[in-house]
This record gives C-alpha cells, structure tokens and sequence, in this order.
C-alpha cells in the first residue's frame, strides 16, 4: 500500500474505531477456532517485572486490563480535566448532564435485570454486570460513524462513561472486593496528595508527575481497587497551562502525545485480549435462561432507558442543557451506546459468579445486549441522527 494511502487511513477520523473493531473480531475469530488454546495461553503467561526483592507479577491479561487501560484513562482524564477548564464541561449545568445520565444508567439497568432475576437464587449477583459502559467499544462505533457526529456528543459520552466507570469501580470496591487493603489505600492517598501537592507548588515538567503517578497505580492495584482510576486521577494532576503564558500546556502536550498510542495501540491490544469469548457449549437453554435474558434486557433495554430519560428529565427541568449543536436524535442514539457493556460487563460478570457453569449465560447475555446496543447505535447516528436542526436546539430546550 503506497505511503500516501497509509497516512490518509491513519489520519481518518474513523481509522481508530476500524483497529478497534477489526482486534475484538480477530479475537472473537481466535477463541473460537483451533487457535484458542494458542490465544488463552498467551494471555495467560505470567509476566514479572522485579527490583531487587520487590516484583509484581501478573499474567499478560491483567498487564494489558490493569496497566494498558491506566494509560487510556490517563488520557481520558487529560481530556476531561481540558473540557472542564476551557471546554464543553465548563459550568456546572454541564458537569452534571453526564453525572445525571450515568445515574440512570446505572440504576435503570439494574432494576430491569432484577425484574426479570427475582426469586432466582444467586442470579441476583449478576445485578451490576448490565450497569457497565465499555468506553472503548462505544467510542470506537461513535468514531466509525466519521464527522457526522459532533464533537460535544462526543465529549459527552466520554464523560458519562468515565462517571460509569467511577460508579463501576465503586460497585466492586464495595459488593464484589472480597478484601481490601487499607495500607495500600493509605500509601495510594500519600501518591496523590504527591500529585497535588506538584501541582500546587508549579511544577510543569511531566517526569515527577509519571513517576508519582506510577507509585499510586501499584498502590490502587495492591488495594484491591480497580487500577485505572489512577490513571485518572494522574490526568486530573497535569497541570493545563505552563509557568509563563508562552510555555506550551504540559496537559495538552501530553495529551497529543497519547493520543496516537492509545487510539492505535493501547485499544486494539486491549480489545484483542478481551474480546476473545468463547462461545464453546452455549446451547438454546442457555439463551433463555433469566440471567442470560437479564444481562442482555438490561444492557439493551435498561441503559437506552436509564440514560435517555434521565437526559430528557434534566433537560425538561432545566436542571441541565444538551450539549451545543446535539439533537434529540443524538442523545438517543448515545444512550443506545452506552448499552455495549463488553469487556467491563463481562469482568464484573466474572466477580459476580464463580461457577463456570453460568458463564455461558453471562457471556451470551453480554454479547447480545452489546452487539444490539451498537447496531442500533451505530445505525441511527449513520443514518437518522443529523446535526441539530434550529427547533432542536439547546436554546429551545423546555
């Protein structure tokens, strides 16, 4: 392929979501062919990293969910700390529209999994698996979709999903950690108080930043709390503007740098090891089984629900304004996006339930609630959700 044609594919806008795509459905391909003892057993080779009689041993796909992702949320922090600042999530009404949604989409999911799981034993663990955004996923299908999409829906899916995510992480911390570790905890906080304490004194060189940012990634993962969230709290930690008014902004500079790594490394790797399902023994009982039915109606059913209502209400009550240039069309085929659970779905599905005899349902009633969710998603912001007409602007908001 000639270099001119390379570089016109790598500067398409979409080009991140097509790796993205084309990873999951290689890895889908590999677990389900008789490549799969060759992909599981790489992903779970240990690997160690050691200093003196310190290491930190884990196997390949931990290193890839705990360490990869630190750094997509590292720069999704950058992103959404900028936003906040200088951006579309610079007053308070705005902040609050995508802590609103995630509410909702994540206590609409959960009632809808429950409805359908009462009464059924410890089905009724799986509750939060349906509550999850996989950020990766639903960015991916939004970028597939080109300059159709405005860049305020954008930014406003990626900070539902990161209060998502937060809510994710807090769910776990409390009903799915079996132990946590309060020295780690403390040596965590003593890491960002580090961070801020940078911050506040003016320091603009990104080293001291990413080496403190690296203790308190190994004291959240030693915790027991999801690792990534330190990587947004390093983000938040990176200061916007440098010493004088001419110094380039660490923050942006950072996150320039990211961007190429995380859109065509980090999240192709990271969906290639994770999206490898393996859909041995997944019969017609499996399919209709409550909990199978439960994960999929409440991805489906429950986040376009939870998401768009919860939107509409903060709007209607003039809580909130929608983001400038959206329309009705948009918001409604974000909120179906938000319903492609996948890989942190089938994660909390993995902490829910040990017995591997329901992990067919779980990953057939991720997978379907996902697959639909982007399908419908992606198919109403290609073709039905155009940019915002003069009666559906924010302004008109009532």
């Amino acid at each position: 392929m000639p270099t001119r044609m390379i570089r016109n594919f790598l500067q398409m806008e979409s080009a991140g979501g097509i790796t993205l795509m084309l990873a999951a459905l290689l890895a889908l391909i590999a677990s389900n062919s008789p490549l799969a003892s060759l992909y599981t057993g790489m992903l779970e080779t240990p690997f160690t990293i050691a200093l003196g009689e310190m290491a930190l041993s884990k196997p390949v796909l931990l290193w890839i969910n705990d360490g990869f992702m630190a750094v997509f949320f590292l720069l999704i922090g950058l992103e959404l700390k900028r936003e906040i600042l200088e951006g579309q999530l610079s007053s308070v009404d705005q902040i609050a529209l995508p802590a609103i949604a995630a509410i909702g989409g994540m206590v609409i999911p959960a009632l809808v999994f429950s409805g359908i799981n009462w009464g059924e034993g410890t089905n009724m663990d799986g509750w939060a698996i349906p509550t999850a955004t996989d950020i990766a996923f639903a960015l991916g299908i939004m970028a597939l979709v080109g300059n159709r999409v405005p860049l305020s829906l954008k930014i406003l899916l990626t900070a539902i999903a990161i209060f998502d995510d937060l809510g994710a992480i807090i769910i776990i911390a409390f009903f799915y950690t079996a132990e946590l570790s309060l020295i780690s905890l403390a040596l965590a906080a003593a890491a960002l108080l580090g961070l801020l304490i940078l911050n506040r004194v003016g320091v603009t060189a990104k080293t001291p930043y990413i080496l403190v940012g690296i203790i308190l990634w190994v004291c959240v993962l030693k915790s027991g709390v999801h690792a990534t969230l330190a990587g947004v709290a390093l983000g938040f930690a990176i200061p916007l503007n440098g010493k004088t008014a001419e110094d380039r902004s660490p923050l942006k500079n950072l996150e320039h740098s990211l961007h190429p790594w995380v859109a065509f490394m980090i999240l192709p790797i990271f969906a290639f090891a994770n999206a490898g399902v393996s859909l041995l023994g997944v019969t017609l009982e499996t399919v209709i089984a409550p909990l199978t039915l439960g994960i999929a109606a409440g991805l489906f059913i429950g986040k376009q629900l939870g998401v768009f209502s919860f939107i509409w209400f903060a709007a209607k009550s003039k809580i909130c304004r929608l983001p400038e240039g959206t329309n009705w069309s948009q918001i409604y085929a974000l909120a179906l996006l938000t319903g492609i659970g996948f890989t942190m779905s089938l994660f909390i599905g993995g902490l829910a339930f040990e017995d591997p005899n329901v992990a067919g349902q779980v990953r057939i009633g991720v997978l379907s609630g996902s697959i639909l969710s982007a399908i419908a998603g992606f198919l109403l912001l290609r073709f039905g959700a155009q940019q915002s007409k003069p009666e559906l602007s924010t302004s008109q908001v009532n």
